[in-house]
């Protein structure tokens, strides 16, 4: 079959179209011909060097995918031959097939192509646990989205939509008309103004009730300031560490050094009770793997899906050929949405 390589660690360059054997399927599993697979800045990371979970190159990465069920392991009912699917894969998702387990598949809706299938697993999972099951979030709280634009923001603003909460997100303002459309309330362009002064600015000083932020340590700083008392700040990522296409090593350092006092230094341990504030960090690898599938953030998700409450977006669709492209087009931030590679 063919796949998505990452021969080496370096820039989207690296990237090359090889033949790599074909999964087996086992027990319990189904093997997916793979009509679109989702990018995530993870893979990025993973490209350049920068993600330790990462398998070592050469690898296949990806986690997203969608397609039609093409081998049905022992013990499989839930699933036939033909059957359109979406899922989540552990790596390897940028091939042509793909096994992975029937509880991290599930039916594709017929409302749904393939690309926004892809778009589905880790977008919405990812904003499933932050918002909702670690977050707590309410009709009427206050949520700030970070880089709501992107393929996490525009998911968790659907979830957040869907809940009846005020949404603040911020994005460039080349993207703010697409954001306002997807229930963002309060659009902020962080390039002219900083986020934490607009959102004071805005709710006349009290700040929010919840924050999603995969920017890293100087964000969760100001995040964590803005909060009112319940306030929580949900930390699933630091792209801020990831200036360039190739790893960026004293960038990684400096981030990492300013991680201790980013929120919640240790000197303030006492005072953390009296601000009443909390600080939760999200891996959605690491809560997979202690799941041991994906079923219980995104089971909750498959109505939205189907009644067209939750609408995934892509932004670009690219071929395998194109993958290089596809990573620069993410990590340039071109995209308002998913962005996907397709066989």
């Amino acid at each position: 079959m063919r796949a998505v390589v990452i021969t080496r660690h370096g820039g989207p360059e690296v990237l090359a179209v090889e033949q790599r054997p074909e999964p087996v399927v086992g027990p319990g599993q189904i093997r997916i011909e793979v009509r679109a697979a989702g990018i995530n800045f993870a893979d990025l990371l993973a490209r350049s060097g920068m993600y330790p979970d990462a398998p070592k190159p050469p690898c296949v990465i990806g986690y997203d995918v969608a397609g039609v069920v093409e081998s049905v392991g022992p013990g499989v009912e839930a699933f036939a031959l033909g059957d359109r699917v979406l899922a989540g894969s552990k790596f390897n998702g940028y091939a042509e097939l793909v096994t992975v387990g029937v509880a991290d598949a599930i039916a594709l809706p017929e409302r749904l192509s393939f690309e926004q299938g892809a778009a589905v697993p880790v977008n919405y999972a990812t904003a499933q646990a932050g918002l909702v099951m670690m977050g707590g979030l309410r009709a009427g709280d206050r949520v700030l989205i970070q880089a709501a634009a992107g393929g996490v923001g525009i998911a968790a603003t659907q979830i957040a939509r869907s809940i009846g909460a005020e949404i603040f997100g911020t994005a460039s303002a080349t993207k703010h008309e697409a954001i306002l459309a997807q229930g963002v309330n309060h659009a902020i362009d962080y390039r002219s103004e900083d986020f934490a002064a607009a959102v004071l600015r805005l709710t006349d000083g009290e700040g929010v009730d919840l924050i999603l932020d995969a920017i890293g340590p100087s964000s969760f700083r100001k995040g964590y300031r803005i909060l009112r008392p319940g306030g929580r700040l949900i930390c699933f990522g630091l792209s801020e560490v990831q200036s360039g296409e190739r790893r960026n090593i004293p960038g990684l350092l400096k981030g990492l050094a300013s991680m201790s006092t980013a929120t919640m230094p240790w000197w303030k341990s006492l005072a953390i009770m009296n601000e009443n504030k909390g600080v939760f960090g999200l891996n959605m690898l690491s809560w997979w793997e202690r799941d041991g599938d994906l079923s219980r953030v995104i089971t909750p998700l498959v109505g939205g899906l189907e009644d067209g409450t939750l609408d995934p977006v892509v932004a670009a669709s690219f071929s395998f050929e194109g993958a290089a492209e596809a990573h620069r087009y993410l990590h340039d931030a071109k995209n308002v949405g998913k962005v996907v590679l397709t066989p």
